[in-house]
């Protein structure tokens, strides 16, 4: 069962934590990871590239010129795509980038990571984020104070002086333990969470 120390906002050591081997414990998966980061990415493109097409193009509809006796090709429209001025072939529409993974995946991927960062040393558990007012700098100390820089801090949504006192930090960001996502996770160097929030993550996850 893994173990990690818990600390105060001094960095001090309060306690010890065993973390739940379903969800710390995993083995890693960096295929999983890779794909449902992926996936994620995906889902939040805009996907507004719009081009039109011969229905839609501004032009006149009558043939330009007559079938035969010419010594051309026949020609029905002004608006054929081979034509200047006229409609796209195969251009982009909008569309939804919405590759489909299942719950279970994206769960694996996620206990996955959270168990290689409990392994690297880049998981860092404090007893409780309860801060006497908002305040920035007395945040960035704290940050300091674990030899950390660029680091994901997770509690509770409802607390609102650690998501105040986090707005204006450069290197790190807030995000409540209910909308914790893998690519979040990604794009910090280690993660700074709360005791109680480890506890939801253990509940929700080991379901």
């Amino acid at each position: 069962m893994p173990t990690v120390d818990v600390w105060n906002l001094k960095h001090e050591k309060v306690g010890t934590l065993d973390l739940a081997e379903e969800v710390f414990g995993q083995i890693s998966r960096h295929d999983l990871v890779s794909d449902v980061a992926r996936s994620q990415m995906a889902r939040i493109r805009k996907g507004c590239a719009s081009t039109k097409t011969r229905a839609v193009v501004s032009g006149t509809g009558a043939k330009p010129f007559r079938q035969k006796r010419t010594g051309r090709a026949r020609q029905g429209t002004k608006r054929a795509p081979h034509h200047r001025g006229g409609g796209t072939a195969w251009g982009p529409h909008p569309r939804l980038y919405k590759p489909r993974l299942n719950k279970k995946v994206r769960r694996l991927a996620l206990k996955s990571f959270l168990s290689d960062q409990a392994r690297d040393e880049k998981l860092f558990v404090v007893k409780d984020f309860e801060l006497e007012e908002i305040k920035t700098k007395y945040l960035a100390e704290v940050i300091d104070s674990f030899g950390l820089r660029k680091c994901l801090l997770v509690d509770r949504k409802d607390n609102d002086k650690l998501k105040l006192s986090t707005r204006n930090l450069p290197h790190s960001v807030f995000r409540s333990v209910d909308g914790l996502n893998l690519l979040d996770l990604l794009r910090f160097d280690a993660l700074l969470i709360s005791e109680a929030s480890v506890k939801q993550l253990e509940g929700e996850l080991s379901s």
